[in-house]
């Protein structure tokens, strides 16, 4: 099978830089589009050597070329429904990892995903993924429990990340909430807030040096509790999950899809 003619969207930023640098040493994938914001000072720069590698003959780019199998989106929101709209043009799949969506980016996503299929998930990681499956099970063993069940997320990244909380702890949030019930939701707490509702998910979000990204689950019980905690120590476990993603997408019918699709967790 010829490799995927794969696209990568914020290919200059952290994650982009690793997922030029991963694609390229992937023999089922093909870097045909390394794409950037037209304002980008490193626009016309190889992305290899930008990536740190050797070049690639493949520039930083605001331009898309005609012919596209898939498309890695880990940029900013701003930029996703600009990408949904392209992939749909240029008929190419899409990966869509970028968090903060606004209510009419999400629209355009959906909308497109009538025409090219979508994997659109907030973590690509399979640690991560894997953490949301048994959050599920815990959901669903601890929803009757008679004297009730507290849930705190608590969420660490780095300094320079611009959401919050991140696109995975509201994940895990609403698929706990789907299963337990709960329908509102507290984000940090400070004074006199009163007793802690029974209906409530509490979220908590960290920001400090370099940290790539680690989630804290807690089910609190009565004398006992369980927590999942999943972490990540470098961006390579995104970038891969990502790569992976885009390898299974590309052949398939239009639709949205998950990473538990992809890893088989459906």
């Amino acid at each position: 099978m010829d490799p995927r003619r794969i696209g990568i969207q914020g290919a200059a930023g952290r994650m982009g830089k690793r997922l030029v640098a991963l694609a390229a040493a992937d023999k089922q994938l093909q870097l045909v589009a390394a794409l950037e914001s037209p304002r980008h000072p490193d626009l016309g720069k190889d992305a290899g050597a930008v990536a740190g590698i050797e070049p690639l003959g493949v520039p930083l780019s605001a331009d898309w070329p005609e012919r596209l199998d898939v498309v890695i989106d880990f940029s900013v929101a701003a930029a996703s429904r600009e990408v949904a709209r392209q992939c749909v043009q240029h008929h190419a799949a899409l990966v869509l990892a970028t968090t903060g969506l606004d209510a009419v980016a999400e629209q355009e996503v959906r909308a497109a995903a009538g025409q090219v299929p979508i994997v659109w998930a907030p973590n690509m990681s399979l640690a991560v993924n894997l953490a949301m499956k048994l959050a599920r099970v815990a959901a669903e063993a601890l929803r009757d429990n008679p004297h009730g069940v507290d849930v705190e997320i608590i969420e660490r990244h780095h300094r320079f990340k611009e959401d919050s909380p991140s696109g995975t702890a509201l994940r895990f949030g609403q698929i706990i909430g789907q299963v337990m019930g709960q329908s509102r939701q507290a984000h940090g707490r400070h004074g006199l807030v009163g007793r802690r509702p029974a209906d409530e998910i509490g979220y908590h979000a960290v920001r400090v040096g370099d940290n790539p990204g680690e989630h804290t689950i807690v089910f609190g019980l009565l004398g006992e509790s369980v927590e999942i905690h999943v972490q990540a120590t470098n961006r390579d476990c995104y970038a891969l999950g990502a790569l992976a993603a885009a390898k299974w997408v590309a052949n398939r019918p239009p639709g949205i899809y998950s990473m538990d699709d992809v890893l088989g967790l459906a």
